[in-house]
């Protein structure tokens, strides 16, 4: 593998580049684990596939917001590096597949000509920060969120709180109280509030914590009703630093920040949150409201084309058309099937909105698009060139518009295929039910597993990817879910599991459910109150005779889509056939923390450099707990841990307690004297701690 080099005008990202490209040569020469690397090239962006020797790499797109020249980029790095499509996810992310690993580092620099990252799309690590798709634009809203978000991927990108924790953390902004981005399945989300203070308004936010999806489905909690604009983001960064030190980490199923609630109780996990203050690098956070892409607009003044097809135009004015809160101009949702649009198809697209929008499309939840700051005079044009391009399909985020992962088409996880079946579903809905375009209070989301990519845990109909045994043979299966959704303000409810079907009788599970509801419903009624009066025995009982086994034919055991029988199975990653000597690795990186300690001192970032020594102490001890056989569950755990096992028991002599010691960061403000103080300390500890472990090296 021939050595890479890339010049930027970041050097930070520059040095970030550099240093994957390093770490992919010590990977393929065997002196990097696979555990290791993994870690570094999932905060990187960079997911093995369930191909072997191919990547999956996720392009970090805040706020779902990409400007055409950004998507431009995207298309011409898809073309070169992988195959010429771009995937929508539901955390408003494109993906690209079927990338070299090698080739990652030249690919992420082409991104990052045009302010791309991929850093920290993945991996243990903050996520995507996500936010209601018509923010900026919506009537509805208190206040435009985009700015708040904005402000979050800035703080939270790179920052050492947040790069190594027990698992990831999602955060979401919603534009209203109506929580089109899910604030209540977040680990922190925030709901837009306005107050007025001796006639002022004051912004605010709702901030609720602690939901999550997956197995076990959780509703966040209360954080606060109202918290000041210009405290959200100490706020969050307080949050985010209890959930490194206290999260879960030996256990990959518990250590979510839902999981951390119920250990320990939502008034002890905000407490302590409360004693990082002291910590922070900003006390006080003021966000600057001005962040706004969508002040350029286009005085496009378009012609006015015959309508070829005058029912589907009507049907797309009223499902696909949302007016805007700037008088005159509309928003225009697209309807893309899986989440995926082709490059060719993305460059047409580009040319019509420099033609005749604003420069910032927002990726939706839903895996479409909104193209904003549309004149309503240019619709019927707008109209026949989206047509042109298979995209004027009406049904945006309605029933019609289903959400799905990749499923078994890629992902290592995915249990049984979701796009196949996403395909039959759409074209059941637009050929038995047509009204249903008009219906956005129904919707259906599937995953390819249990983990809920595709959302399936909060939507009014949902399916999750699973298998089941038939006599000796397996067939792929379908866990079917009722009833849940968003209800407003930071509220919400969990899909019930209601039965297990064969995959193929997915289709007749909708049909099932669907003339039910049209059958039975009360006037006006919507179909989660109908699935909330009729409860979840009935629906049992609705669906039981789809789960049972008679009448299996041999088309049961072919997936969606495929042509041979089904095979339950996992993908295969990368692998390294190298041993691991996990106490010298976290010793070694030990030190790497305490070298960018160093750095960030040097650049005046106190905060950073505290943090950044806490993680060498927390690594180096880790490391003789390790020796030891100890568990290392939660870093608290290994700060009490130490204390027990070494400094109590003799082995490593200390001034002080080690919680005392390494607790400092938070009884201390975050001023230079006092960082120089405590990377001193993390070096001589870490230094101390070597030279235990290379005596018991030698005593053995």
């Amino acid at each position: 593998m021939q050595s890479f080099r890339t010049e930027l005008e970041n050097p930070i990202v520059e040095k970030d580049i550099i240093e994957l490209e390093k770490k992919i040569r010590m990977f393929r020469e065997g002196t990097l684990h696979e555990e290791k690397f993994r870690s570094l090239r999932l905060a990187r962006g960079i997911y093995g596939q369930r191909q072997p020797g191919v990547q999956m790499v996720r392009i970090k797109l805040p706020y779902g917001r990409v400007t055409t020249k950004q998507l431009e980029r995207i298309s011409d790095v898809s073309d070169k590096y992988a195959t010429g499509n771009l995937h929508i996810t539901t955390r408003q992310d494109i993906q690209i597949h079927f990338v070299s690993l090698e080739r990652t580092p030249e690919l992420w620099t082409e991104l990052e000509q045009d302010s791309i990252t991929l850093r920290e799309a993945c991996g243990n690590t903050v996520r995507n920060v996500t936010a209601s798709p018509m923010a900026g634009v919506d009537p509805e809203e208190p206040f435009d969120v985009t700015p708040y978000a904005h402000a979050f991927f800035e703080y939270l990108l790179r920052n050492p709180i947040c790069q190594d924790m027990g698992r990831k953390f999602k955060i979401a902004f919603s534009s209203s109280e109506k929580d089109t981005a899910y604030a209540f399945m977040h680990d922190l989300g925030f709901i837009p509030k306005v107050r007025f203070e001796n006639g002022e308004e004051v912004r605010g936010f709702k901030v609720v914590f602690g939901g999550g999806l997956g197995s076990q489905p959780h509703i966040a909690e209360l954080a606060s009703e109202f918290i000041h604009e210009d405290d959200v983001i100490p706020f969050a960064e307080s949050i985010i630093r209890v959930f490194d030190r206290y999260g879960e980490r030996a256990k990959r199923m518990k250590a979510r920040m839902k999981y951390l609630i119920q250990d320990i109780g939502r008034e002890a996990l905000l407490d302590l949150a409360a004693k990082e203050k002291l910590a922070l690098k900003s006390k006080v956070f003021k966000i600057d409201r001005t962040i706004n892409a969508s002040s350029v607009l286009s005085d496009f003044i378009a012609p006015i084309p015959e309508i070829t097809e005058p029912v589907k135009y009507q049907q797309w004015l009223k499902t696909n058309v949302y007016a805007q809160k700037q008088q005159g101009y509309v928003t225009v949702g697209l309807k893309i099937q899986n989440g995926d649009i082709k490059t060719p198809v993305a460059r047409t697209l580009i040319k019509l909105i420099r033609e005749i929008a604003a420069d910032d499309v927002r990726l939706t939840q839903n895996q479409g698009m909104r193209i904003r700051f549309i004149k309503e005079e240019n619709l019927p044009y707008v109209f026949e060139k989206l047509n042109e391009l298979g995209l004027a399909n009406p049904g945006f985020e309605s029933v019609a518009d289903v959400t799905s992962c990749p499923g078994t088409d890629t992902c290592n996880l995915g249990i049984s295929n979701s796009t196949g079946i996403t395909r039959e579903l759409e074209r059941v809905i637009l050929e038995e039910y047509p009204d249903l375009i008009y219906n956005k209070d129904i919707t259906i989301k599937i995953s390819g597993c249990i983990n809920a990519c595709g959302q399936h845990a909060m939507t009014a109909i949902g399916f999750h990817g699973s298998s089941m045994k038939v006599g000796p043979l397996v067939a792929p299966a379908l866990q079917v879910l009722l009833g849940g959704g968003a209800t407003g303000d930071g509220n919400g409810v969990a899909s019930e599991k209601i039965v297990k079907v064969p995959s193929k009788r997915g289709p007749q599970v909708l049909r099932t459910v669907l003339d039910d509801y049209h059958k039975n419903a009360l006037e006006g009624e919507l179909f989660n109150q109908y699935y909330s009066r009729q409860g979840k025995i009935y629906f049992y009982d609705l669906l039981s005779s789809l789960s049972k086994h008679d009448g299996i034919t041999p088309d049961d055991f072919i997936d969606w889509e495929q042509e041979e029988p089904y095979k339950p199975a996992i993908g295969v990653g990368e692998c390294a056939s190298v041993q691991i000597d996990l106490i010298a690795v976290l010793l070694v990186e030990a030190e790497e923390k305490l070298q960018r300690a160093g750095e960030a001192f040097a650049a005046a970032e106190y905060s950073d450099a505290i943090y950044y020594a806490y993680t060498g102490f927390i690594n180096s001890a880790k490391a003789l707990l390790v020796s030891e056989d100890k568990r290392t569950n939660t870093q608290a755990g290994i700060i009490k841990d130490f204390d027990e096992h070494f400094v109590s028991a003799g082995k490593i002599k200390l001034d002080m307690r080690f919680q005392e010691l390494v607790y400092q960061l938070n009884t201390q403000e975050p001023t230079q004297e006092f960082a120089e103080y405590y990377i001193n300390q993390s070096k001589l500890f870490n230094q101390q701690l070597t030279e235990y472990r290379n005596s018991q090296l030698i005593a053995q």
